[in-house]
């Protein structure tokens, strides 16, 4: 029996006479999905799968098809003939446009065979001689088909072959899926011995040595292994030292290894081919003189079989040498290796004679992440989930390594500069404070420390550009912006859309265990950047200065003054502080517009519904039968006074800051320090220093610790809540008391607000408790305004975090101008 390899993902061509069995054959050993038949498309174009006229449309189609599947990564057959070389040709252009390899399998049963069998068939008309002329044409088309393009040639040369074949599916040699980690992914190494086996010693390899001394293998305790990114040899110390090390790794199973450029070019060297013995070549020839011809064939054997990039830990790594575009991963073809080796290149070169390279990480959108090498840069730094790990340690950098899957950086410093770099290996200094429209634009992904890849859609960021460039404060103290916030799940009860059980059943569910209940200020939301001697902006959650310029500065006076009184600024070791505060009353940001909405709502239906009223109290008077709908009416009337008295609780004057009330509830970060792992009672101490500093000015935020598992405190909780709403509060947030907190589904909310009924009016309109009002409003969906408070909470956190290591503005912006073009998503407001 003959067993015939295909790759998993390929393109398979059926090529035989008509009457060879090719479509009993593709049914005996593919999936119907998997095979394209001509005649089928041809049917499908014309109803008839014989109408020859229809030919040309049929292939077009096939090919269509075949080229939808192998984009797919699906293994496709093809059941034609293709006999005849144009039309092979077309097939192997697909092949190579989607960069899978072809197989051509030949069924070669004698013309007298294939005859018989389409005379069998009513619908095959032709005679005998066009069987010969097929069959002729394939036997002069035998000895071509690998010039042609296909990778593997089967050929069936019988009846008894044909029946006794099959098949077995292979995996290409860069799939790797299989293999799950740890690894430790080493960036270019170029000759540098001694370094290398510094980097593996703080990775925590154990190395072996040759009875000479030399390093040969490395094995780690835990059992990682080590992934080298290719570029091992050239213009360093000792290139062959590094072969040999890192040979013993792959042969023992303690490493991987992708070719570079540079084992490209060593292989055709030592293999006889003509090269340019340049860009420390010459280097590495030069040492392997010294070396046995044993141990020179080894190595031409080791660099011979490099693959040029691998697919590991299910897809979700990948690991090539100049990096790879998403559609390029597990591929193969001479292109994806040339990407792999050489990176995308304009066919040009710069002022230092070097290839112009695109940067095709910053188009890079796939899930995997890619890890690569082959250019030098300062450091390494996650680009859409991708790095480069070659920090020009020859040129007297580093050698770089990245622990996988923890996303942790180990670096050694070269001992000295080793080759002096053609181009210098820091790019040109960017002004940190400079904001280029690049930074934003498009359909990005931003790296983020606490949820990793988060994608920004292209018209969301457009839609925020306006409000930044136009409104936005001065970026270099735009540090944050708050997220939005989900409210809990919706009430079963009946008066009810949103009720404290249902938080905290949230967060027993999620494991984030026990939780603060605040008190939620009905004011405006504030971000208070504040300096030691006064400075800074106070600004609202979308970027926009809070107060007249006068009016700012002795607010942030007033601040500064408290936090020096509390020891604040000491203590926390620190000349800048970011806050998190509420601002009272609501009428000092939001005046027009209580007065143009809610203010004009509420006394048109006070005045409608009163006059309306009157009229029915004069029908019930002439003995009408109006008492239902003067019923309904006084209700709605009850509801308007209740919706106007509802916003006049947040509403009183204020003169200077005679009136003006602040309410701080977390301190976000200082210049150099984030706190988001400390628990929210901390944060509330803090506040309530201030409180206790100026009394005048600062605001208590009342609150309640619960275990939202203790029915008790539950319960606790519950009448906390009613109490608060019922003197006229809003409600309430109710968060982890540990605040960030990871649950085993993944980061848990950071607090869910829990509105009070009757604050309720002012969202959804004063008549919303009806009956009929609420049932509606019960079906509120409340997925994608969760995901976005996550979302928002991960790029809140990260550009704090950026703010506090001193990164440049431009990164930091990039953080808080994704929360402010998230806002743009289509969600319900009121939620």
């Amino acid at each position: 029996m003959s067993v015939l390899q295909i790759p998993e993902v390929s393109l398979v061509v059926l090529v035989g006479a008509s009457g060879a069995g090719k479509t009993s054959f593709a049914a005996k050993h593919f999936l119907p999905t998997e095979v394209v038949s001509s005649d089928a498309c041809r049917a499908l174009v014309s109803d008839d799968e014989n109408d020859q006229s229809a030919t040309t449309d049929a292939f077009d189609l096939l090919e269509f098809i075949v080229g939808k599947r192998l984009s797919r990564g699906l293994l496709t057959v093809v059941d034609a003939t293709n006999v005849q070389p144009h039309a092979r040709r077309s097939l192997i252009a697909v092949a190579k446009e989607h960069d899978v390899l072809a197989t051509a399998v030949v069924l070669d049963v004698p013309p007298a065979v294939s005859v018989a069998r389409n005379a069998e068939r009513p619908d095959r008309t032709f005679g005998a001689s066009v069987v010969k002329r097929q069959h002729d044409q394939l036997r002069r088309s035998l000895k071509s088909l690998r010039r042609e393009g296909f990778r593997h040639v089967h050929l069936l040369s019988s009846v008894e072959e044909i029946e006794e074949a099959s098949f077995e599916r292979t995996r290409l040699h860069n799939d790797l899926r299989d293999v799950t980690g740890p690894f430790d992914v080493v960036g270019d190494v170029h000759g540098c011995r001694a370094e290398l086996e510094q980097l593996l010693d703080e990775l925590g390899y154990a190395i072996a040595r040759d009875e000479a001394g030399r390093p040969v293998d490395a094995a780690h305790p835990d059992g990682r292994r080590a992934i080298f990114v290719g570029d091992l040899v050239d213009r360093g110390p000792d290139s062959p030292g590094v072969l040999r090390l890192v040979m013993g790794m792959v042969a023992s199973g303690n490493a991987f290894c992708v070719a570079g450029n540079h084992e490209a070019k060593l292989s055709n060297a030592l293999s006889g081919r003509k090269v340019t013995i340049s860009h420390g070549l010459e280097t590495t020839l030069a040492q392997l003189e010294s070396e046995s011809d044993e141990f020179r064939a080894e190595v031409a054997r080791f660099l011979d079989g490099l693959i040029a990039h691998y697919v590991l830990d299910g897809g979700r790594l990948v690991v090539a040498h100049a990096g790879l575009k998403e559609s390029y991963h597990g591929r193969a073809s001479g292109r994806v290796r040339a990407f792999a080796l050489y990176g995308d290149t304009s066919g040009e070169t710069d002022e230092f004679g070097l290839p112009v390279r695109y940067p095709w990480a910053e188009e890079y959108r796939g899930q995997a992440m890619v890890l690569y090498g082959h250019t030098p840069t300062p450091t390494p730094e996650w680009v859409n989930n991708t790095m480069c790990l070659d920090t020009g340690c020859v040129f007297g950098g580093s050698l770089t390594a990245l622990r996988y899957p923890e996303r942790e950086v180990v670096q050694v410093v070269a001992a000295e500069t080793y080759y002096e770099p053609v181009r210098p290996l820091a790019p040109p200094e960017r002004e940190p404070d400079t904001l280029r429209l690049d930074d934003v634009l498009g359909p990005r992904i931003i790296e983020t420390s606490t949820m990793g890849r988060i994608s920004l859609r292209e018209e969301n960021a457009a839609g925020a550009l306006e409000v930044m460039s136009r409104f936005a404060v001065d970026p270099t103290r735009l540090v944050y912006l708050p997220p939005t916030m989900s409210p809990s799940d919706t009430s079963s009860l009946e008066d009810h859309l949103e009720h404290p059980e249902q938080a905290f059943t949230h967060f027993a569910r999620t494991g984030a265990g026990p939780v603060i209940c605040e008190e939620k200020h009905m004011g405006s939301r504030a971000v208070i950047v504040v300096d030691r001697d006064g400075g800074g902006v106070i600004h609202t959650r979308t970027g926009r200065a809070f107060f007249d310029a006068e009016t700012e500065r002795a607010v942030l006076d007033r601040v500064a003054s408290a936090v020096a009184a509390v020891n604040l600024w000491d203590e926390l070791g620190t000349t800048s502080l970011v806050l998190d505060a509420e601002i009272m009353p609501w009428s000092t940001k939001a005046g027009a517009l209580i007065r143009q909405q809610y203010a004009a709502v509420g006394a048109a239906a006070r005045a409608g519904l009163s006059s309306a009223l009157a009229v029915l109290g004069s029908a019930a008077a002439r003995g009408l039968d109006v008492g239902d709908l003067a019923g309904r009416t006084s209700r709605r009337r009850d509801d308007a006074d209740a919706y106007t008295a509802a916003y006049r609780r947040y509403v009183w004057k204020v003169d200077g800051l005679d009136g003006l009330r602040i309410a701080p509830f977390q301190v976000l970060a200082t210049d150099s320090e984030t706190f988001e792992t400390r628990d929210h009672l901390w944060h509330l101490s803090i506040a309530d220093r201030l409180v206790e500093s100026d009394g005048a000015l600062f605001a208590t935020t009342g609150r309640l610790v619960v275990d939202p598992t203790d029915e008790a405190s539950v319960r606790a909780g519950i009448d906390w809540w009613n109490d608060l709403t019922g003197a006229g509060g809003e409600g309430m947030v109710v968060k982890p008391l540990a605040n960030l907190v990871r649950g085993p589904k993944g980061l848990v909310q950071p607090g869910v607000k829990v509105r009070g009924r009757e604050y309720l009016r002012i969202i959804y309109g004063l008549d919303y408790t009806e009956p009929e009002n609420l049932g509606r409003l019960r079906d509120r969906n409340l997925g994608h305004k969760r995901s976005m408070a996550l979302r928002e909470y991960a790029l809140g956190l990260e550009s704090l975090k950026r703010h506090a290591n001193g990164e440049p503005t431009w990164r930091v912006h990039e953080c808080v101008f994704a929360v402010l073009a998230m806002e743009s998503e289509p969600v319900d407001p009121r939620l």
